[in-house]
């Protein structure tokens, strides 16, 4: 009896530990991100992934950095490289957590930083991809304000280059707003990223 509650103890305080420098590692991983430090936040996010082999979160925030970094750089060669290394990240991630609406965004945040890279190359390519993805996304969870602003964003991208009427895509990242005052993430690390980048879109919808 007593080596069984000893075991148990062991458990408990082994699984404690475990989740004590998951928690830490991911808080670190950020603050690093938050400070610009973008190839440290990656790298720390990576050897997370590493470790919690069933948890797609950290490979997840790997694509989501290297991905944002990639819209924000004007270097065509470490584009390629952050979104290979995105890619990467990103199909660990849905191994783990196939249909998952966070994932397609991601999923469909790098095809589009494909198309941003090289317009006349893989705009055709990949629109339409992106268009299925946030379709897919939507069905799976009509109510997850990335999900409606992000496919909503594409969507005013895609009409201001054709030069078509955005206001039925400005009522929905306006109506993505509103889901983000409610919206409650699973964990204390999912995503909960966007309502700032939509009221940003919203002021452009009015230009």
């Amino acid at each position: 009896m007593i080596r069984l509650i000893t075991m148990i103890i062991v458990f408990v305080c082994s699984t404690v530990s475990a989740q004590s420098q998951y928690e830490t590692g991911m808080k670190k991983a950020f603050s690093l991100w938050e400070e610009n430090k973008s190839s440290e936040a990656s790298a720390l996010f990576e050897r997370i992934a590493a470790a919690e082999k069933n948890n797609w979160l950290p490979s997840y925030y790997v694509a989501l950095v290297n991905t944002t970094e990639a819209f924000q750089t004007k270097d065509k060669e470490k584009i390629s490289a952050l979104l290979i290394k995105a890619q990467a990240a990103q199909d660990n991630a849905v191994a783990i957590s196939p249909n998952n609406a966070e994932l397609l965004v991601m999923q469909a945040m790098i095809h589009t930083a494909w198309i941003v890279y090289d317009p006349m190359t893989n705009g055709m390519k990949l629109s339409g991809t992106v268009n299925e993805i946030y379709e897919k996304a939507i069905a799976l969870a009509p109510n997850n304000p990335r999900v409606v602003f992000s496919k909503a964003e594409f969507e005013i991208g895609a009409s201001r280059y054709f030069g078509s009427d955005t206001a039925p895509m400005c009522k929905e990242v306006e109506r993505a707003i509103g889901l983000f005052a409610t919206f409650e993430p699973e964990t204390p690390f999912s995503p909960k990223w966007g309502k700032d980048r939509a009221e940003q879109a919203l002021k452009e919808c009015g230009k």
